[in-house]
């Protein structure tokens, strides 16, 4: 590097987000951690495939909304947008798997883990050796299939729903997962590497910014499924939408705000933010929740009154909903993970039950409800 280069402010933020983290394990925990790392090879990370009968395609794609700033960094102009697109493929034949991360994102992203998730290691893991089961740029299976866009957990990227989404691609279902830049913990765009600003649980005016932002996010991918080179394969008129905790919460006011969505899963989001704007929600709602969350109380007060079927996980935690599921107990294994972190993560018992549950119940209920275009549009609360 020049060494007249001044630090950019992404450079900046992202000093200050290794130093945070750096705080939060501690200098015992990080030097530990670095030794651990240096006497055994790094841990290797697998995630299952999916259990339908397709092979599934993977297409990723970079959008720009040119009619918003970016709230997170407004000196952009722009509000920037990555997505991937998983779906049924005709054949993955010559088309490789994808890596969960690409190369700079893994780089980035073993640096914030432990900020991001504590109890996560601050060394020993490769990555960016992780593969998911989607096969790049496949060609996709003919006709025209139900969508659903995914808004993942707060501070996550797009990537830790891999698990969940390939499974519903493989039994027919096309899905885009959205990445938030600016929330997500890191995004590598066409522009640049982009860092998360959260510093631990939000504040109310960062959780509205991240909520609102998200839902503007979700609405414009909406907007461009149209002109993607996958929408042949699209049916517009059968979308749905799901998210994981802050994602939940951003799918659910998605779902009550925008009249192309025909039905909604929530992944123990809050619902508190906008209590007026979920009042008489007439669209199906699905919501699950696990027993071991912190915020369960929280949860249980904002569930109540708003209309939908609630399925509670037993010894489980709020991070079994991603693809922590499979790698916190990969990574305990290792010995880079300790039985409370995991419990803290995913829970204590064995993840399959609750994965399994989710799986089932989001199949059934997304073949039950998104059968039919959704219904014809109805008045309703603005958000405020």
């Amino acid at each position: 590097m020049n060494q007249h280069t001044a630090p950019t402010r992404r450079s900046v933020a992202k000093g200050a987000l290794l130093a945070a983290a750096a705080t939060l394990l501690g200098p015992t925990a990080t030097a530990t951690a670095t030794a651990r790392a240096g006497a055994a090879a790094p841990a290797a990370l697998r995630l299952p495939g999916p259990t339908g009968p397709h092979p599934v395609g993977l297409r990723t794609f970079a959008l720009t909304d040119t009619s918003r700033n970016d709230p997170w960094e407004p000196a952009l102009g722009v509000r920037e947008v990555m997505i991937s697109v998983l779906y049924p493929a005709r054949t993955v034949r010559d088309h490789p798997r994808a890596p969960q991360l690409t190369p700079a994102e893994a780089e980035e992203f073993a640096g914030l883990a432990p900020m991001v998730r504590p109890g996560l290691p601050a060394a020993g893991v490769d990555w960016g050796a992780v593969l998911t089961h989607g096969h790049m740029d496949a060609p996709a299976l003919p006709g025209r299939r139900p969508v659903l866009v995914y808004s993942p957990g707060g501070g996550d990227s797009r990537t830790l729903g891999t698990t969940l989404a390939e499974d519903l691609a493989s039994h027919g279902r096309i899905v885009v997962l959205v990445d938030h830049p600016g929330d997500a913990s890191q995004v590598e765009l066409p522009s640049g590497m982009r860092w998360t600003v959260l510093r631990g649980n939000p504040d109310p005016a960062t959780f509205r910014t991240m909520i609102d932002t998200r839902v503007a996010d979700i609405r414009f991918v909406l907007d461009r499924l149209g002109s993607l080179p996958l929408a042949p394969v699209m049916d517009l008129r059968r979308i749905g939408v799901y998210g994981h905790s802050a994602g939940g919460t951003a799918a659910v006011h998605a779902l009550a705000t925008d009249d192309r969505l025909a039905a909604g899963v929530n992944l123990e989001g809050y619902l508190d933010l906008d209590p007026d704007l979920l009042e008489g929600l007439d669209r199906p709602l699905l919501m699950f929740r696990t027993d071991g969350f912190e915020g369960a109380a929280r949860i249980a007060r904002s569930w109540a009154g708003v209309p939908a079927r609630r399925v509670p996980l037993a010894e489980s935690n709020h991070w079994v909903f991603c693809d922590y599921a499979f790698l916190v107990p990969r990574l305990q294994a290792a010995g880079l993970v300790t039985a409370a972190a995991r419990a803290a993560l995913i829970g204590p018992a064995d993840p399959a039950a609750a994965v399994h549950a989710v799986r089932r119940g989001m199949r059934s209920f997304l073949a039950c409800h998104l059968q039919a275009p959704a219904p014809p549009a109805r008045e309703r609360r603005a958000s405020q």
